[in-house]
């Protein structure tokens, strides 16, 4: 498989607007696009300052520092590959985001341990993998999420959104190219 081109992304708003962070040129890392962070975390607003955070499979790190910007309490990056990691934890140095916290770990593994619940959670696997099913029923099925709880998932558009619990609805949803992408809310 030919190697991915190293790129940047841009910190839309908030306290870190316009600063570039570096992306490794890793297979399958694929930055949120500009104008879907933009509705989602207009989408967000209203609830983000103060809240904590879970970015799932954080990758480029785009939405995870986007809500740090935007003063989310607490973000909490969870990232399988050590040298995405890595480049994520020398983002958090670079800007001194204290309220973040990076774990490079498989998310399979650390999300049946996780005692703590979380206000947003952001789930974007890459694309070509079949994760987002199975990483959103271990999701709906511990005790990650409270009642005010709101769940943001991205996936192709040819594989379209997932399936949600009983409870659970789409209170938004669009594409955006080839991309579909919603936030889930507790419907109770």
């Amino acid at each position: 498989m030919p190697k991915a081109k190293a790129s940047s992304v841009r910190i839309i708003a908030g306290e870190w607007r316009g600063r570039k962070l570096s992306v490794l040129g890793v297979e399958g890392l694929r930055p949120s696009k500009d104008i879907i962070r933009e509705t989602l975390f207009n989408w967000l607003q209203p609830v983000l300052p103060g809240s904590r955070v879970m970015d799932v499979f954080a990758g480029t790190g785009a939405l995870g520092f986007e809500a740090a910007s935007r003063h989310a309490a607490m973000v909490l990056m969870l990232e399988k590959s050590l040298p995405v990691a890595k480049r994520l934890e020398e983002h958090r140095t670079l800007l001194r985001a204290e309220q973040v916290e990076v774990i490079q770990i498989d998310a399979f593994e650390y999300l049946p341990q996780v005692q703590d619940s979380f206000d947003i959670v952001f789930l974007d696997p890459p694309f070509a993998s079949d994760l987002l099913q199975p990483c959103c029923d271990l999701l709906f099925a511990g005790n990650l999420l409270h009642s005010q709880s709101r769940v943001y998932v991205e996936a192709a558009q040819r594989q379209g959104l997932p399936l949600l619990p009983s409870g659970w609805d789409w209170s938004r949803q669009k594409i955006s190219g080839d991309v579909a992408f919603g936030l889930a809310v507790n419907a109770n």
